[in-house]
């Protein structure tokens, strides 16, 4: 999957850029197909492949001369086919409505259970019931019989003839070598035996009985195996289409056309022919086409059904906004600057759709494993008939126990018991604006003992804020709010926009200042409403030879033994006031810290800010140990320390500065508001600017492993359990063809469980 190359790839091959290609494989019926595929193409050289028998893809790296198909011809040359699957198309209302009709219930599959379900309860009913067998009952048992085993198991006849022309076996090769010598036997039994005699009786036993055998027939297992089987099937199809329906609805949440302004004029067009660059209108109600900015009006934004976040959030001129978000509130004018396959949903619906393909180790053990099970579980077949006819000579009680070897070992369990979990978690996730990156993810969060924590944009806003105002004697906070704001306004810096920020919504407009000057790494000096007025650091006072009272002097150094900035202010030759600002804490973030603990986590604060700062902020989140003043660069050293120390490490970062930790750390929360580049070197992305997500990101990450151990400890313990039994004459063969569809049903409805994460 990392498109490296294998161990049995030749040396001349890594060195070769890999291509990747994704293809939607037809005619696996079991995970025991997607493991003979993947081997298949593994073979070739320079070439990696995984299979996921859940989603039905093959994602495969390739190089070396090897052509897209090639890969095909490999497919269709084992006995499957193989497409490139086309791009997703904008789905329309009438299309939603065939796919419901189509995709959640496959039409062929279930035409042939309800025939098949309807012809064998008769057969069913007859013969495990003696007063139902009138005169000649058993003919009407081979009339209702014959089409559910002959065309009701079509489908598993085929695949397991296609399979034996290639020389393989699978388990459809199970279901149809069972069901056929089922009928074989009865059809025997009923011409050249003494069972198709008038008024022969048949008893039913839960386990196998001795009995003559050519006056026993095994019509009712025949059918109902088939039935139950077809019904397994039918309900595995339909929970897996439920299982992806997540990310189904998370590429269908985009808009379908936008209102684009084309020499002020409002033209409708389809989202696909949006270009960066365009402008185009959102009115109340509407979705957002695509990323871009406010270039006109305000609003609130509802981003609840890409982030999970429930409370809309304010926009305007010079925000940005995401494609797929509904406007709550006024008409947006938005400039794209984002389409396609580059916008945050589009590459959200990638990553998910990337985990959901991949495989985390403990299903590659499973996949080998179902790779060989069925040839095995032919010999065990065929070594319990030869056994029951050596030691018993019934060769009724054999055949039975070989029947039932072969209908309860199918090996379907184990192979949905990974991509299922992995596809309804990721689903989940990507909800609540989490997108895990891949299986292997999963293992790295139940080893975390430790969780870096960078400051500036994940602990705090990122954003300066006015924090507090203290004046002199005699001076009226609103008027050092106003002249103050009104000088910082006029200026870039990001501590004179965060005064000129917070003066202005506490005293509304400000005044427009004259003679304005910047003096670099000082502060700013100007006049506002006739006052001479200087706004920096104390410096630049002392430059004017004015000098703090000792209340403004106590207030600054409070301030900055906190971790503060403090800027003073002047007019008319005097000191008037400090106002202080500082990079405000998230108001989650210490809510955050107490769940990250709660899951057994050790909090670490990593900044480059100063020490005062640093420890200022981990007292408001709960945070004892603090790591400051570290250059960006020095953020690796720092995990890479804390995982000599014997830790395993978990970072949380957004900025650029953070990319290159969050690759180092065994595992890498990234920020979905912060850099591309943070993002990208994420293992966890959180869509949401939210510290909390972490914790939630963690417990369902653990969550879908733990279900994943639970469907394979099932899968592998009813294998185990169940092949002695059947071995041992301990199981009729319907009874474990019921047992073997009810595996793989309970395995998948297991993994359903994980859409009630919250």
């Amino acid at each position: 999957m990392t498109g490296t190359a294998t161990g049995t790839t030749a040396p001349h091959t890594a060195a070769v850029p890999l291509s990747e290609v994704e293809l939607s494989i037809g005619g696996m019926t079991c995970a025991s197909c997607a493991a003979r595929i993947e081997k298949k193409l593994n073979r070739m050289d320079g070439v990696t492949a995984t299979v996921n028998y859940a989603t039905e893809k093959a994602k495969v790296a390739y190089g070396g001369g090897i052509a897209v198909a090639d890969l095909i011809a490999m497919v269709e040359k084992t006995g499957y086919t193989a497409e490139e699957p086309p791009p997703p198309a904008a789905p329309t209302a009438e299309a939603s409505e065939e796919g419901m009709a189509g995709d959640d219930e496959p039409l062929p599959l279930r035409q042939r259970l309800r025939v098949s379900l309807v012809l064998s309860v008769p057969v069913i009913l007859m013969a495990m019931v003696p007063s139902f067998q009138f005169d000649n009952w058993q003919w009407l048992s081979l009339t209702l019989a014959a089409p559910v085993v002959v065309w009701g198991a079509l489908p598993f006849h085929k695949a397991a003839w296609t399979n034996a022309r290639h020389g393989a076996a699978t388990m459809d090769t199970l279901v149809s070598v069972g069901t056929l010598a089922a009928l074989g036997w009865s059809l025997w039994a009923l011409f050249f035996g003494h069972a198709g005699m008038p008024g022969m009786r048949h008893g039913f036993e839960f386990t196998i009985a001795r009995s003559d055998g050519s006056s026993s027939i095994y019509l009712e297992a025949a059918a109902g195996v088939t039935t139950f089987i077809l019904a397994g099937r039918y309900l595995e199809a339909k929970s897996k289409r439920r299982a992806g329906a997540a990310l189904k609805a998370l590429l269908e949440l985009g808009a379908k056309d936008v209102s684009v302004l084309r020499g002020g004029t409002e033209v409708r067009i389809p989202v696909s022919r949006l270009a960066v660059g365009d402008r185009f209108v959102v009115r109340p109600g509407e979705k957002v086409a695509t990323d871009g900015i406010v270039v006109e009006g305000a609003s609130a934004v509802d981003a609840s059904m890409l982030t999970g976040e429930s409370v809309p959030v304010d926009v305007t001129v010079g925000d940005p906004v995401t494609g797929a978000t509904v406007n709550a509130g006024g008409r947006l004018v938005v400039e794209a600057t984002r389409v396609g396959t580059d916008t945050q949903l589009a590459r959200m619906a990638r990553l998910v759709e990337d985990a959901q393909n991949g495989k985390a180790e403990v299903q590659r053990l499973a996949d080998r494993i179902s790779g060989i099970f069925v040839p095995v579980v032919l010999v065990i077949a065929l070594g319990t008939l030869l056994t029951w006819l050596f030691v018993t000579g019934d060769a009724t009680a054999a055949f039975t126990a070989a029947v039932a070897v072969l209908i309860i070992a199918c090996p379907c369990a184990l192979g949905l018991a990974t991509p299922t979990a992995l596809m309804v978690g990721t689903g989940r996730g990507a909800q609540l604006g989490i997108l895990i990156k891949g299986p292997e993810v999963l293992e790295s969060t139940r080893r975390v003992d430790t969780v870096v924590l960078d400051k500036t944009g994940t602990v705090t806003t990122g954003r300066m804020r006015l924090a507090k105002v203290v004046t002199a004697p005699g001076v009226e906070e609103d008027e050092l709010l106003r002249l103050a704001g009104a000088l910082e306004h006029a200026s870039e810096h990001p501590v004179a926009q965060a005064v000129a920020a917070g003066a202005a919504e506490r005293v509304g407009g400000l005044p427009v200042p004259e003679n304005f000057e910047n003096i670099v790494g000082l502060g700013v000096q100007g006049v506002v409403d006739g006052h001479a007025v200087l706004v920096g650091r104390e410096k630049l006072l002392r430059d004017w030879a004015i000098e703090l009272p000792a209340e403004l002097a106590a207030a600054k150094a409070s301030a900055e033994a906190e971790g503060q900035t403090a800027v003073t202010v002047a007019w008319d030759g005097a000191a008037r006031g400090v106002l202080t600002v500082t990079d405000a804490v998230k108001e989650t973030s210490a809510e955050a810290v107490a769940a990250l603990r709660a899951l057994g986590l050790r909090p670490v604060l990593l900044t480059g800010d100063n020490r005062a700062v640093a420890e200022s902020v981990a007292r408001a989140v709960g945070i004892d140990e603090v790591v400051a003043e570290v250059l960006p660069e020095e953020k690796v050293a720092v995990v890479k320390r804390l995982q000599a120390e014997g830790r395993t490490v978990a970072m949380v970062g957004d900025g650029v500065n953070d990319a290159a930790a969050l690759a180092t750390a065994d595992l890498g929360l990234s920020m979905g508001t912060g850099a591309d580049a943070a993002i990208e070197a994420g293992d966890l992305t959180l869509v949401r600017g939210d510290l909390r997500v972490a914790a939630d990101a963690i417990r369902l990450s653990r969550r879908t492993l733990a279900t994943i151990k639970g469907n394979l400890f099932w899968a592998f313990g009813y294998n185990v359990a169940a092949l002695p039994l059947a071995a041992a004459g301990m199981l009729n063969p319907m009874i474990a063809g019921a047992a073997m569809a009810f595996s793989s049903v309970f395995v998948v409805t297991n993994s359903l469980r994980l859409r009630s994460f919250n």
